[in-house]
């Protein structure tokens, strides 16, 4: 599923005009693009977290033992 713009939404390659379906199927939708904007936020924190451990790692060898 995804949204060409505000006024329509494709469904399994239908795109339907979003004023013309129920109102249990516009909650739907709502609580479709609150979900999809966690996911983006999530995955910014993913990236932010990735990012840390990388920094992590490095400092990490940066401070082990040298071999001999």
């Amino acid at each position: 599923m995804a949204e060409d713009n505000e006024q329509t939404i494709k469904i399994d390659d239908k795109e339907y005009d979003i004023e013309s379906l129920s109102d249990d199927a516009k909650k739907q939708i709502i609580s479709m693009r609150v979900a999809d904007q966690e996911i983006i936020a999530l995955n910014h924190k993913l990236a932010i977290a990735q990012t840390a451990r990388n920094a992590y790692a490095a400092a990490i060898r940066e401070n082990l033992p040298e071999d001999e």
